[in-house]
This record gives C-alpha cells, structure tokens and sequence, in this order.
C-alpha cells in the first residue's frame, strides 16, 4: 500500500526574494568587481593606446570581458530570485548557473580569443612599446585592486567552506557568483605578471616579441580559466545533488523516527546556491494508523527543514507493507 504525502515551503515574494539577494555577500563581491574592473578597463585601454603593447592590449580586453562577467551574473541573480510560475513550478534558480556558463563563454570567446589574435599579430608585425612607464602605472595599480577584489572573494568564499580544501570548496560550492569572481581575479593577477615580465622583457631585451609572447600567455591563462569554470556551471546546470554530510543527515532523522522501518530512495537537487528539492520515499512500520503517517512526515518535514534551511520543498513518499 502506497499513501504519498508531498510537502513543499512556502515560496517567497519576488520582493523578498530580491531583498534577501541585496543582503548577500555574493553580492557585494560582484558590485565590487563590477566598479574596479570598469574603471581598470578604462585605464587599460588608455593606457594600450599610448604605449602599443599588445599584452597591454589584451589586459584591457580582459578587464573589459571582466565588467560585462560582473553584469552578466547581477542579471542572472536578479533572474534567479523571480518566484516560481505555473510554467516555472520550482521557480527560476536555475538561471543563475545559465548565466555563469555565459561568462564562461564570454571568457573564451573575446577574452581568450582577442589575446591570443593581439599576441600573433605582435610576433607578425613587432614594433616597440612607447612610454613604458605607463604600463607599469597602470598594471601595478591594477595589481593591488585586485588584489584586494581577490582576498574581498577569497575571504567570503572560505566562509562558506571553511573545513575544504580551495579545490574541494570549488566543487562543493553551488554559488557560482563567488567562485565565478574568484577563478576571474586569479587569471586577472596572473595576466598581470605576465604583462609585466613581457613589457619588462621587451624593454630590457629591446625585442618587442616577448611582448606578443606575453599576450599569447594571457590568452592561455583566460582560455583555462573558461574551460575550469564551464566545467563548474555544467555540472550545476545538469542538477546536482547536495553533499554527502547533508544527505547522510537527512537519512540519520528520518531513520531516528519511530515509525520508519527504512528508506528507499533519498534524492536531492539544488535549484540554487541555497534552494534545495529533496525527495524521499519512506517504508514505514507495518499496520500504522494512517493518522500516525501523517503526524511522522509533518514531523520528518519540520526536523528536516530546521536542520537544514537551504531545503525548501519536501516531498515524501510513504510507503507502508
């Protein structure tokens, strides 16, 4: 005999749901990145004209992908915070990971792909930087914000995850927005040394080569970066499910429960960084009122939700022999 009991939380206002996305570090780590890369890109750019180093060139385009990387995941959280529709029953988390992928994209396609034409078109056709000085302005300047972008990200991120490994927190974490920010930063500092020791190299070598070589290097750096993050996002869009001691908690309360003689099948799936769907089907003990199911997966539903907040709809099974 089967009785299925489905339980689901309430949802939340578009407005509420906007509100709490404001309150999010996550957030203030984007906008963050948002302000500095579009002031960096500005410089950049000024800075590539003056000078005609290729590797500078391609820092700008970098910081010029960046501020679109920081547009493009605001919009995807404020996208992602639309409550569910009819069409959309579990509403629209989802998105938030599409929009990282697009970064991702974006990355690679102008990122990587104007570097590496920048870096070539320099070896075809070298010529030598002007005003060296201004480089190194403008990439030091650069260096220590973000620098200081990359330890805002880094900080909030082992927040979150602080008995992980760097590594391991990547592949755990389901909040691509801090990642998304951290892998940027990472590849933005090391373009910056390498734009540093081409520029370097060609002044005190006085062979503007090694400053296409370094544009090249850049390209590679962005080129790896896109791929680790798709990577990422593609596993979070497919559905993931939550972590190991999450669902091995979840088992522990339902088993805890009197009436429950085992569980049959236990899935999860995030829908966003922190809106998890959780699915269940229960055995319970033979002959147990119909009132007395009930009365167990109200109570399995509030332990549940009470342990771990970041699962917003329940849905048990219940399964008597």
């Amino acid at each position: 005999m089967k009785a299925p009991a489905a339980v689901s939380a309430p949802g939340t206002t578009a407005g509420e749901r906007w509100r709490l996305g404001r309150d999010r570090p996550s957030r203030r780590v984007v906008i963050a990145a948002l302000l500095g890369n579009g002031a960096i890109a500005a410089t950049k750019a000024v800075a590539a004209f003056v000078t005609g180093s290729s590797a500078m060139w391609s820092e700008a385009v970098h910081s010029v992908v960046d501020t679109g990387n920081q547009l493009l995941l605001l919009h995807g959280m404020r996208r992602a915070a639309r409550p569910p529709t009819p069409r959309h029953p579990f509403g629209h988390g989802l998105e938030l990971y599409f929009w990282a992928f697009m970064v991702a994209v974006l990355i690679f396609g102008l990122g990587a792909g104007v570097s590496l034409y920048q870096g070539v078109e320099k070896i075809r056709a070298p010529h030598p930087i002007q005003h060296v000085w201004a480089s190194y302005v403008v990439l030091l300047s650069a260096a220590v914000f973000e620098g200081s972008v990359w330890l805002l990200a880094l900080r909030t991120f082992r927040r979150q995850t602080r008995r992980l490994t760097l590594l391991q927190a990547v592949r755990a974490s389901k909040d691509p927005t801090i990642f998304t920010v951290l892998f940027e930063d990472t590849a933005a500092l090391l373009g910056i040394l390498v734009a540093l020791a081409g520029v370097t190299a060609s002044t005190v070598l006085d062979n503007p080569i090694y400053d296409g070589l370094a544009s090249i290097v850049i390209g590679l750096i962005l080129a790896a970066t896109a791929m680790l993050l798709a990577n990422e996002c593609r596993s979070l869009l497919v559905g993931e499910a939550v972590s190991p001691e999450v669902t091995a908690d979840v088992r522990r309360l339902v088993l805890a429960q009197s009436e429950v003689s085992g569980i049959n099948e236990l899935l999860t799936m995030h829908f966003a960084p922190r809106e998890v769907l959780l699915n269940v089907s229960v055995s319970f003990v033979p002959s147990l009122p119909a009132g007395a199911v009930q009365d167990a997966v109200s109570r399995m539903e509030g332990l549940i939700k009470q342990a771990h907040p970041e699962i917003r709809r329940v849905f048990i099974e219940a399964q008597r022999v």
